[in-house]
């Protein structure tokens, strides 16, 4: 290491530091922010995955890199990168850039802080707080609890093994020894992340009793009343339904007022998956979506999704006052979590997770609340269904485009029908020559970078494409484009 001092380093030098961000921001602002977000440049720039490792030049090696290499590294990770704030990218549940939340991410990473204590996070474990009460009284709860977690995923799996904990607590110290065969119950169209949990909490893929969906993806209640019973008859215990708000294909919201009245009767404890629709709690026109979610134990909300906080923003809120996530989830480990603290140590957060280190998600959401106000994120999601109607409307006006079914939320599923099948609906193979448009179709925009939507068979439909729209940027325009490209793409096939 005697040639140590040789190598590029900007410790103990400022004037360098503030040189290196400046010129850093500068191409995050130009090349992400400006080009990455508008219409006029692509939405990504395809290489195969040999070509891309070969213009990345990813190896580490053992000398350091000059400034001017290190700022060309920034510019090529950019535009190889797909451009998630485009307005012509549909392809996920998360699309757009807010201005505010991006300067909450900024000073986030900035600060570096993990946020299991008040001690190292002060601002941030009050700020968390806040944001989850606002959360909570949307949900229609005047108390409660709540933590942020990594993902809708994470947040779903805690609410499983906080139901199970509040039923069979001494599981937590004696394990699965403890306990008798468990049932859950979640939708056909539930998110594949019940499946996962159930097995990362060890109760197995086979404690998830599927419950039937009817043809416009939301779940029958009266399945899940036989199905409760069908399990007891079987030796198993319920002990949890795993309702969903906004389906990650087809958009459905449960009928959660019928859910909850069977959750009732058979004291199961009742968690909504809104992900993907807790945000239209914020308009008027539209809340009535989620009707009788108030009565929900546990509801998982992602505002990095329809509100466009940014990567990531999941929040799992509990009607709970008792401290089930510390009680559940905490070890009171001795060098983060004294008791005999100079203030209040209730505050700590850090035990009610299963993490240790956890980011701060808060800020960026609460400075975009701040700037936009609950009138401002209203007009978002109002915004939002009228682009995906006005969308649905232009569907119906062309020729070679069919609606999967009439949407209730933001996902507009349908079909493109090339001109050498239109008309040909009757023909024995109609639906396995359809079902391959899709993927030449998706293939040819992203190759192009022109645009990118998701397409995904559906029980015994074939692929069709799902347009998310979701981004707050967009308008009609962005509309038109992708039914005229789509047009364009396909009009040889």
């Amino acid at each position: 290491m005697a040639h140590s001092e040789a190598l590029p380093s900007l410790a103990g030098d400022p004037v360098a530091v503030e040189a290196l961000l400046r010129a850093v921001f500068g191409v995050v602002v130009d090349e992400a922010i400006q080009k990455g977000t508008s219409a006029s440049q692509k939405v990504c720039e395809w290489k195969e995955p040999e070509e891309l490792k070969q213009l990345l030049d990813l190896e580490l090696r053992c000398q350091g890199e000059s400034q001017e290499q290190i700022l060309e590294r920034c510019r090529t990770v950019i535009r190889y990168s797909v451009k998630t704030g485009h307005p012509r990218f549909f392809n996920q549940l998360f699309s757009g850039l807010d201005p505010h939340a991006l300067a909450g991410r900024i000073i986030t990473e900035s600060l570096n802080t993990s946020q299991y204590t008040y001690e190292i996070a002060p601002v941030f474990v009050l700020m968390e707080e806040e944001v989850l009460r606002k959360l909570r009284a949307l949900v229609g709860w005047s108390s409660g609890d709540g933590i942020f977690c990594p993902g809708g995923s994470i947040s779903n799996m805690y609410a499983v093994n906080l139901a199970r904990y509040q039923r069979y607590p001494d599981c937590k110290q004696r394990g699965l020894r403890t306990l008798p065969p468990l049932a859950l119950f979640t939708s056909k169209e539930c998110h594949y992340s019940i499946q996962k949990g159930a097995a990362f909490l060890g109760l197995g893929t086979d404690s998830v009793r599927v419950v039937k969906a009817d043809e416009r993806g939301k779940m029958v209640p009266e399945d899940l009343e036989r199905q409760i019973g069908m399990a007891e008859a079987e030796g198993a215990v319920p002990f949890l339904v795993s309702a969903t708000s906004g389906t990650t294909v087809l958009g459905a919201f449960d009928p959660l007022e019928a859910i909850a009245d069977v959750c009732q009767r058979h004291g199961l404890w009742l968690h909504v998956d809104a992900a993907w629709g807790g945000s239209v709690l914020l308009s008027q026109t539209h809340r009535h979506l989620l009707d009788g979610i108030q009565r929900a134990d546990s509801v998982a909300w992602n505002p990095h999704k329809l509100l466009a906080a940014g990567l990531q923003c999941s929040a799992l809120l509990l009607q709970d006052t008792s401290n089930l996530l510390k009680r559940c989830h905490g070890s009171q480990a001795s060098y983060l979590f004294q008791q005999d603290k100079f203030y209040d140590v209730a505050l700590d957060t850090g035990d009610k997770v299963v993490q240790c280190g956890r980011r701060v998600d808060c800020l960026k959401l609460w400075l975009m609340w701040k700037a936009q106000g609950d009138q401002g994120l209203e007009r978002r999601i109002d915004q939002a269904f009228a682009l995906a109607r006005y969308l649905v409307e232009e569907i119906k006006k062309r020729e070679g485009l069919e609606l999967v079914m009439e949407p209730e939320f933001v996902n507009v599923c349908f079909w493109f029908v090339p001109p050498s099948l239109r008309g040909k609906q009757d023909s024995p193979d109609y639906h396995e020559r359809l079902s391959k448009v899709a993927p030449v179709l998706k293939e040819r925009m992203v190759k192009e970078g022109s645009m990118m939507i998701g397409y995904q068979p559906h029980g015994t439909r074939g692929n069709f494409f799902r347009v998310v729209v979701a981004n707050p940027a967009l308008t009609c325009a962005d509309m038109d484009f992708l039914l005229n490209e789509l047009e364009r793409l396909g009009q040889d096939l």
